[in-house]
């Protein structure tokens, strides 16, 4: 009886700290939010108010019109599908030919790729840049998508759930005459929906909030993402602050919405892909 009470504590105590960790992170957004439909005399008031006695609507309609946020919010959705798409075909076939192909270094091939994962970009983005730039690349949404179409981590995480595919599907198919790709395409893709889904939601997350990419190959106001428009904003209206903070509402509307559509998968896909060697 004892040990039930102990054991009960312990879960209200870690169901607490649980909300209070979560609680304060989502401080932040909503500052953010509440920031959003203020004027800008209003944001740093004392005493702060969530709610602004006469709320700011048309800071979300004033955005559109200072800076060119529709093009750069085209420019972002069409980089991020391309990519996302990329990845998701790159890291699931090269993470089937690691998991289910018997091949010469398969191991050592593995083990080289997702050593990459531990180098930061930092190192080897001058590299890139000059290849992209005698590629004849520079300032084109191309530069970024060839660079970003591949993920070591989206082919590790892959490869942890494909390991965990019974073989014998595989056998079974070969035996009645299926190819490798077919293997791929009709067994192991259905089959790894949740895995897909978590990468998924990596690949459009990380895409959609790149800053330092776009800054380096795009020049040009009419290639450029949002990021780097609301960073254009922020540098021509410091002051304006509700404004700022319209746009970034706006621009987090995308990936909250793919992360409510996907998160059941996410939980089982991050679930499958964890608990394999």
């Amino acid at each position: 009886m004892k040990s039930l009470k102990n054991s009960k504590t312990r879960k209200i105590i870690v169901y607490v700290f649980l909300a209070l960790a979560s609680f304060i992170m989502l401080i932040p957004f909503i500052w953010m939010l509440s920031a959003s439909i203020k004027a800008t005399q209003e944001v740093f008031s004392v005493p702060f108010r969530l709610i602004p006695t006469t709320p700011r609507w048309i800071n979300f309609k004033e955005i559109w019109t200072e800076i060119p946020l529709l093009t750069f919010i085209g420019n972002t959705t069409f980089l991020t599908i391309v990519v996302t798409i990329l990845q998701l075909l790159t890291s699931s076939f090269a993470a089937y030919a690691f998991a289910k192909l018997d091949f010469k270094y398969r191991n050592k091939l593995f083990l080289m790729y997702i050593a990459t994962i531990a180098m930061p970009w930092q190192v080897y983005m001058v590299p890139q840049f000059i290849m992209m730039r005698a590629m004849g690349l520079n300032n084109k949404l191309t530069a970024i998508i060839c660079l970003q179409a591949f993920s070591a981590f989206g082919v590790f995480m892959m490869k942890q759930f494909y390991t965990g595919i019974p073989n014998d599907l595989c056998e079974a198919a070969r035996i009645d005459g299926m190819s490798e790709y077919r293997i791929w395409w009709k067994i192991m893709l259905p089959l790894s929906k949740p895995a897909l889904s978590t990468l998924t939601i990596f690949t459009f997350v990380n895409t959609w909030n790149d800053y330092l990419g776009p800054l380096i190959y795009l020049k040009s106001e009419s290639k450029k993402t949002v990021q780097l428009g609301l960073k254009m904003f922020i540098g021509q209206f410091s002051a304006e602050y509700g404004l700022i903070m319209a746009g970034s509402v706006i621009t987090l509307i995308p990936v909250v919405v793919v992360f409510l559509l996907l998160q059941k998968n996410f939980v089982e896909g991050v679930a499958a892909t964890g608990i394999k060697g």
